[in-house]
């Protein structure tokens, strides 16, 4: 079989059917004048396609993490040297070992929104309302949410909190199952405000609890240190960044370690599981984020260091945003004069005359990728068959698929040594 596709003569890898790979030899490529312009007619095997079942892999119930550690920084931490495939156990407190001054720590600061509202209907019926996010072409305070139970809930159903505190009307229902609720309160408060006060935390559906008794905790531990509470726009919290404290935050700075930070807010859809039989054919969720300018210079041009994300949402804002035709651009505007130029002051005025750069994530992310702005990743143990998981491997080794094997090793050595998975467990450190 041969792919017919033609690409140009100055890349290094092509894509095809949305598998980058790497160009055949020079004796397997025919060249060819194409409407005046240079390009290669390659023929190699056309690749098959993923197979769903490659990022599976066995999770011991008793592995998933229920509570996080006693201290964030006591979480356990998996230590992927890729260069010579060696891998170190530790502690995340020991991450500065592994760091040095001209790294930059790229975090996602989304705040979680305690999002889970509790109601009854005028019949007396328990309701459940989730919010995901506030419409802001309707009026009001109109929010996407997802309502427990849904058939009992037709347009024009209202619901309130015990205390009166807020009332639901369902105003509308989306073909994916998601409600439109517009929300009145007695003051007039945002039902964000309400939420804060009277809202659970959003735990994954693997995190159980029995009552409300350990709300105060998930409260302070399901959030990053560094999330800003002024954008509470996650329903998830980016995980990777929970075993961070002020104290390590603090000592990685005076190592000369920088942050830069983004704000992707994170979505149910990263842990909708993968329920296609291959890989290519799962439709990935979008998520919204945010790049200041400091931190689009941080990833323009040549590094001080290398660019470590923290966390798979973090590499979903890098990459998304160095996939863009507009990168070019953006370097153009963004990073310093050259040499020879003109003061590049003259042409570029403060970092706020450049708001943030807004766009939608839609970026899937599985080998072979080959990766344009993350050196390093720190992340946590993933739930088999998760999009997480494929880009996890697709890190391990970029532009190959080899990753995908060397991953089930390392999770299950992480298994055989009682390593706790998921959002609440432990850390790996690729490097």
């Amino acid at each position: 079989m041969q792919a017919g596709a033609y690409f140009s003569g100055a890349s290094k890898l092509a894509t095809y059917n949305k598998r980058q790979v790497h160009l055949p030899p020079a004796d397997e490529i025919s060249r060819r004048i194409d409407g005046g312009s240079r390009c290669f007619r390659l023929h190699f095997p056309i690749l098959p396609p993923l197979s769903t079942d490659l990022f599976d892999y066995p999770l011991l119930p008793r592995l998933i993490a229920q509570t996080p550690a006693a201290r964030r920084d006591q979480s356990r931490l998996l230590v992927v040297h890729r260069a010579t495939r060696q891998i170190e156990h530790t502690v995340f407190a020991e991450l500065p070992r592994y760091l040095r001054a001209g790294d930059t720590l790229f975090r996602n600061n989304a705040a979680v929104l305690p999002a889970r509202l509790h109601a009854r209907r005028p019949t007396g019926g328990a309701v459940e309302c989730f919010l995901l996010r506030p419409l802001e072409s309707e009026s009001g305070e109109t929010w996407l949410c997802l309502v427990k139970p849904g058939k009992k809930l037709p347009v024009g159903a209202t619901f309130s909190s015990l205390g009166c505190e807020f009332t639901g009307e369902i105003v509308g229902k989306e073909v994916n199952g998601s409600v439109r609720v517009h929300f009145t309160t007695p003051g007039g408060e945002p039902i964000t405000a309400i939420a804060n006060l009277l809202g659970d935390v959003p735990l994954p559906p693997y995190i159980s609890r029995a009552d409300r008794s350990q709300r105060p905790t998930d409260l302070e531990r399901y959030q990053t240190v560094y999330a800003n509470r002024a954008r509470q726009v996650a329903v998830a919290a980016p995980t990777a960044g929970l075993h961070f404290t002020p104290g390590l935050l603090a000592t990685l700075a005076a190592q000369g370690v920088a942050t830069a930070d983004v704000t992707l807010h994170v979505g149910l859809g990263t842990f909708k599981p993968i329920t296609t039989g291959t890989i290519e054919a799962h439709a990935i969720h979008r998520e919204i984020y945010e790049l200041p300018a400091d931190t689009r210079r941080a990833l323009i041009g040549p590094p001080p260091g290398r660019r470590i994300a923290v966390g798979t949402t973090a590499v979903r804002s890098i990459e998304d945003f160095l996939s863009t035709p507009a990168s070019a651009e953006r370097e153009r505007i963004l990073s310093p004069a050259r040499p020879g130029e003109s003061d590049a002051s003259e042409a570029r005025s403060d970092n706020a005359s450049y708001p943030s750069h807004v766009a939608e994530a839609g970026i899937f992310i599985y080998p072979p990728f080959t990766f344009r702005g993350t050196d390093a990743l720190i992340t946590n143990f993933h739930q088999p068959r998760s999009t997480l998981l494929c880009l996890v491997a697709a890190f391990l080794t970029p532009g190959s698929d080899a990753g995908i094997a060397w991953l089930r090793e390392i999770y299950a050595e992480a298994a055989k040594r009682d390593y706790r998975f998921l959002s609440y467990g432990d850390a790996m450190l690729i490097l």
